[in-house]
């Protein structure tokens, strides 16, 4: 073999390996809980390492009975800032988990991979 042929069973097994590190780091990202707040924590949303809504929490100070407007309003808002929090962490935690496959992958980014 010349130093310039590729071993084209190296470069397989490297392939296969890289594909089992990219299932495992899914697998993690499926997984993982990432929480974000709003109001000083009177809204919490639970989202998984995909940014998907797991679980959402209002507290019951949020709610002025006497503006029942007002109060939808406000949670709304809410509610939409915790998720955007959640969400926003759970892209750091992909970048974390993928960033350095991706970078095996020629650091093309996560926008070339299938899937994502």
């Amino acid at each position: 073999m010349n130093p310039g042929d590729v071993n084209l069973q190296q470069l397989m097994e490297q392939a296969q390996l890289m594909q089992q590190q990219i299932a495992s780091a899914q697998q993690e990202l499926n997984d993982a809980r990432v929480e974000g707040t709003a109001g000083g924590g009177l809204v919490v949303a639970t989202v998984n390492g995909t940014g998907e809504l797991q679980e959402l929490k209002i507290k019951p100070e949020v709610v002025d009975s006497g503006d029942p407007q007002e109060t939808v309003d406000t949670i709304a808002d809410l509610v939409i800032a915790a998720v955007r929090d959640a969400v926003r962490s759970a892209s750091d935690l992909q970048r974390e988990k993928l960033g350095p496959l991706a970078q095996g992958l020629g650091g093309g980014g996560l926008g070339q991979l299938p899937g994502f």
